[in-house]
C-alpha cells in the first residue's frame, strides 16, 4: 500500500529586509520559484544559494531550499535547511510541517509528531499538518487516533486529495474496505491522474474478492505508470486469483523486466510455476528470491515445497529448517517439514512436526490432518480418526479430510461409517480418483464386489493412469472369477508403487505361449513373495508341455524344491537383480512367473490342466519327520498367523480360539508356524496349546525341509499364508481358514481351490468372525 505525506504549502515571498536589495531578491526569487515549480530544480537550488549568499537571513528562501533537498532525497540537508528557517522565522506553521515531513523521511517519527503539534499550536486548522500527524499516527500503529486526524484534515479541506487517500489508507487497514474505497473513489474524484490511488483502490477491491474492478484500477495505474514493476506485480496477483495464471505469469515477468532484483516477484512467480506443475522453474525463481532476500523465512519456505514436490527430500527439509530458523513460529513451515518427514518415513519426527505446528497455531486444519495419516500409518488409529475429526469441525468442506478419516476408520473395520466419509468427499470433489478408489477398497471389503468394480472404473475415469485402481479391479474380476478380463488387467501391477517386484527390461521380448525356435530358451523369472512363486509355479508343467526348453529363476531357498519337482527344466537362482540391470543368460524370450495364468488360465474349465501335487518333497526327510512325530495320533500340521502388515491382522489367528480343537484326543498339533522359537513357545503356553514346536525347523530359510515337514502331516490347518500354497502345491489334505472378504486367489462362496485340488476353504460368514469358522472346522474334524 502506496501512503503519502501531504505536498508542501506553496510559499509567499517575504519582504526583503533590506529596501536597497528588495527589488533585485524579488526577482530572483521569483525566477528561481519558477524553475522551481517546473521541475527544473538545479537552476532553480543555484538562484536560492544566491539570494543566500547576498542576504542569508531569507526564510523563504532556506525553507524552498530545504524543499529541493528533500525533493532530492536529501533528508539530513533538508532537515538542515528547515531548522535554520524556523531559527529565523519560528511563526510559520507551514516551516514546522515541512520540517515535520523531512524527519517522517528518515524515521524520525515522535520527532516529526512534534514538529506537527507546533505547526498546529501556531494554525489549528491546518489541514496538511494533521494529516501528517495522522500518518505518523497509522505507523505507530494507531489507527483510531490516525482516523480522527484523518478525518479532521478532510473537514478541513474536502478538496485535498491526500487527505482521502490516506485516510482510505488507514479504514484499509481496519478491514473497513468499502469505507476504503469510497476514499480512493472521492480521491480520484479530484485528481483522476493519482496512479498511488488507483493502486490503492485496487488492493482494496481484490480483498472485497471484486478481481475485475481490481484488474481494472491496477490496469489505469499502468496507463499512468507504464514502467511501475509495483503496479505489473499487483496485477499479476489479482490476475492470478482470477485463475488466469498464464495472464499472472507474463505479469509477473513484466514486473520483473523492469526490476530483475524484484525479490516478490521471483517468489510469486515460482508459487505460480509450481502450481503449474513447472517445479524446475519454480525452484529457480526461488532461489533467485533468495539470492536477493536470503532472511526472508518465506523464500526458504517456497522453496521447501518446490523440491519437496520434486522429490528432493533432504534439500526440501534443510530450506524448512532454514526458514524456521528464521521464524520458529512458523506454523506452515512446521507442517510441510513434517510432510517431508513423513514422506521419509521418519514418523516419530513427522509427528513431532505436526504437534508443534498445532502448539504454535490450534486450528490449523491441515496440520491435524497430517498428524492423523501419519499416526494412521503408526497403527494409532483412535488418536488418528480424532485429529481427522478436528481437520473436519474446523474445515468441514474439505474433501481431503472426508477421505482421510474414511481411511482411518476402514482400518478399524468401520467399513460403513467409511463409506459414508468417501461419499461425503465425493459430493464435495465428484472427480477425487482416489476417493472413488478407496470406497472400491472398503465396497471390497465388505464383499460388494459389483460395486466395487463399479468404483474402480471411476477412479480410472477421472485418473485414466491411475495403475493401482486398474490393478485392483483385477482382483475384484479374478474374484469373481472372471479370469479372462482380470489376467488382462493384473498387468498393470507392474505400473503400481505397492507391486514389491519390478519389470526387468531385457532386450528379449515377453513370451505370448509360441513355440520358440529349436536354438531359442523361454525364462521365466520370479515375483513377489514364497507363497506366490510356489503358486505362479503350478504353471510350470503348463510351459513345459508348450515344447520349449525352459530356465526358471527362482528365490533360492526354493531353488532345491523346484529342481526336485521339475527335472526338465534349468532351475537358476540370481537373487534380487537390479530391474534396469537384470543378469544376463542365454533366452529368446521371458515372462515373469505372475503373467503365466494369463495364458494357461483364462475360463473355469481351463483349470482341469492343473497337476495335483506338482512339488515333491524330499521323501527321506519326510520319512524321518513322520517317524520323529508318530505317537499313535494323526499329524495336524498349524499355522495361525502373518506378520504381513497390509493384510496380516485380518488374516491372523489368537493361538487361544484353537482351544476346542486341542481338546481333541485323537490329535497330535504340529507347528508349521515361521518365526522366532521362544516367542512361539510363549504363545503355546500363554494359549495352554499342545503343540509342538520343532526348533531344527525354520520355515523362512530352510523351504525345502520344511516341505518336508509339511508333507508329513495328515493334515494341514493353515491361515492364508505361504504354509497354505506349499501344502496346497504338495497335494497335502489342507484347510484354509479364510477371513470375510479374502484375497483374490480363493474366489467367493466355494469351499475348494481350482489352483490346489487338495484344499478345503473355510470362510468367515461375517467380519471378524473367526468363532464360527473355528466351530466348524471343529465339526469337520
Amino acid at each position: 500500500m502506496t501512503r503519502h505525506p501531504y505536498p508542501f504549502a506553496k510559499q509567499q515571498e517575504n519582504k526583503a529586509p533590506k529596501p536597497v536589495q528588495l527589488s533585485v531578491l524579488q526577482g530572483m526569487l521569483s525566477l528561481a520559484f519558477r524553475h522551481h515549480q517546473a521541475g527544473r530544480l538545479a537552476e532553480a537550488e543555484r538562484i536560492y544559494r544566491r539570494i543566500l549568499a547576498l542576504d542569508s537571513r531569507q526564510a523563504d528562501t532556506l525553507h524552498l531550499l530545504g524543499m529541493i533537498a528533500y525533493q532530492t532525497g536529501r533528508q539530513e540537508a533538508a532537515v538542515e535547511m528547515f531548522q535554520k528557517a524556523i531559527a529565523i522565522n519560528a511563526g510559520k506553521a507551514s516551516y514546522h510541517s515541512d520540517l515535520g515531513v523531512a524527519l517522517q523521511a528518515q524515521g524520525r517519527l515522535n520527532e516529526a509528531a512534534a514538529c506537527y503539534e507546533r505547526a498546529l499550536s501556531l494554525k489549528p486548522n491546518f489541514a496538511e499538518a494533521h494529516g501528517n500527524l495522522g500518518n505518523i499516527h497509522h505507523a505507530q500503529g494507531r489507527l483510531d487516533e490516525a482516523v480522527a486526524r484523518h478525518e479532521l484534515a478532510v473537514s478541513l479541506n474536502p478538496k485535498l486529495p491526500e487527505s482521502h487517500f490516506n485516510l482510505g489508507n488507514c479504514l484499509q487497514d481496519k478491514y473497513k474496505l468499502a469505507e476504503a474505497a469510497a476514499c480512493y473513489e472521492r480521491a480520484l474524484a479530484l485528481k483522476p491522474d493519482y496512479a498511488e490511488a488507483w493502486c490503492n483502490l485496487g488492493s482494496t477491491r481484490k480483498a472485497q474478492g471484486k478481481l475485475d474492478e481490481a484488474v481494472a484500477c491496477y490496469r489505469r495505474q499502468l496507463a499512468l505508470q507504464p514502467n511501475s514493476d509495483g503496479a505489473f506485480y499487483n496485477l499479476g496477483n489479482a490476475l492470478l486469483a482470477q485463475g488466469k495464471s498464464d495472464e499472472a505469469v507474463k505479469s509477473y515477468e513484466r514486473a520483473l523486466a523492469l526490476n530483475p532484483d524484484f525479490a516478490e516477484a521471483h517468489g510469486n512467480l515460482g508459487n505460480l510455476l509450481h502450481v503449474m506443475g513447472k517445479l524446475h522453474e519454480a525452484e529457480a525463481h526461488h532461489l533467485r528470491a533468495l539470492a536477493l532476500k536470503p532472511s526472508f523465512p518465506e523464500s526458504h519456505y517456497n522453496l521447501g515445497n518446490a523440491l519437496q514436490d520434486q522429490d528432493k527430500l533432504e534439500a526440501a527439509v534443510a530450506s524448512y529448517e532454514r526458514a524456521l530458523a528464521l521464524k520458529p513460529d512458523y506454523a506452515e513451515a512446521w507442517c510441510n517439514l513434517g510432510n517431508a518427514r513423513k514422506t521419509q518415513g521418519m514418523l516419530e519426527e513427522a509427528a513431532a512436526c505436526f504437534e508443534r505446528a498445532l502448539t504454535l497455531k490450534p486450528n490449523f486444519a491441515e496440520a491435524h490432518a497430517n498428524l492423523g495419516t501419519t499416526l494412521q500409518a503408526q497403527g494409532k488409529l483412535d488418536e488418528a480418526v480424532a485429529h481427522h475429526e478436528r481437520a473436519l469441525a474446523l474445515r468441514p468442506n474439505l474433501p481431503d479430510s472426508h477421505y482421510n478419516l474414511g481411511n482411518a476408520l476402514q482400518d478399524q473395520d468401520k467399513l460403513e461409517e467409511a463409506v459414508a466419509c468417501y461419499e461425503r468427499a465425493l459430493s464435495l470433489k465428484p472427480d477425487f480418483a482416489k476417493a472413488h478408489y478407496n470406497l472400491g477398497c472398503a465396497r471390497h471389503a465388505s464383499g460388494h464386489l459389483e460395486e466395487a468394480l463399479l468404483y474402480y472404473k471411476r477412479a480410472q475415469i477421472f485418473q485414466p493412469d491411475f495403475a493401482q485402481a486398474s490393478f485392483s479391479e483385477s482382483l475384484a474380476l479374478l474374484s469373481l472369477g472372471d479370469f479372462a478380463d482380470g489376467w488382462r488387467k493384473y498387468e498393470s501391477r507392474w505400473k503400481t508403487k505397492e507391486h514389491v517386484t519390478r519389470m526387468r527390461t531385457y532386450a528379449q521380448p515377453l513370451w505370448k505361449g509360441e513355440k520358440l525356435a529349436p536354438d531359442g530358451r523361454l525364462l521365466i523369472w520370479n515375483e513377489q513373495g514364497v507363497g506366490d512363486e510356489i503358486m505362479f509355479a503350478g504353471f510350470i508343467p503348463d510351459v513345459i508341455r508348450t515344447g520349449n526348453r525352459c530356465v526358471l529363476d527362482c528365490d533360492a531357498r526354493l531353488n532345491p524344491l523346484f529342481a526336485r519337482s521339475f527335472p526338465g527344466i534349468e532351475i537358476v537362482s540370481t537373487g534380487n537383480p537390479d530391474p534396469e540391470h537384470p543378469p544376463m543368460l542365454d533366452f529368446a524370450a521371458h515372462l515373469p512367473s505372475g503373467s503365466l495364468p494369463g495364458l494357461f488360465r483364462t475360463t473355469h474349465a481351463a483349470f482341469a490342466a492343473t497337476a495335483s501335487p506338482y512339488l515333491a518333497a524330499d521323501p527321506l526327510e519326510t520319512e524321518k519327520f513322520r517317524a520323529s512325530y508318530a505317537d499313535g495320533k494323526r499329524l495336524a500340521g498349524l499355522s495361525w498367523y502373518t506378520k504381513n502388515r497390509k493384510t496380516g491382522r485380518h488374516r491372523s489367528i489368537d493361538l487361544s480360539l484353537f482351544a476346542p480343537w486341542f481338546a481333541r484326543p485323537d490329535i497330535r498339533w504340529i507347528s508349521l508356524q515361521y518365526g522366532d522359537h521362544d516367542e512361539l513357545e510363549k504363545q503355546a503356553a500363554q494359549a495352554g496349546a499342545p503343540i509342538l514346536i520343532d526348533r531344527s525347523i525354520d520355515p523362512l530359510s530352510d523351504i525345502d525341509r520344511f516341505a518336508a515337514q509339511v508333507a508329513a502331516m495328515d493334515l494341514v490347518v493353515t491361515i492364508d499364508n505361504s504354509t497354505a500354497h506349499l501344502a496346497g502345491a504338495l497335494g497335502v489334505p489342507t484347510w484354509v481358514l479364510l477371513p470375510f472378504a479374502p484375497d483374490w486367489r480363493w474366489l467367493l462362496a466355494r469351499d475348494d481351490s481350482p489352483w490346489y485340488p487338495s484344499l478345503r476353504l473355510f470362510r468367515q460368514p461375517k467380519l471378524g468372525d473367526w468363532p464360527a469358522v473355528i466351530q466348524k472346522v471343529l465339526s469337520a474334524l
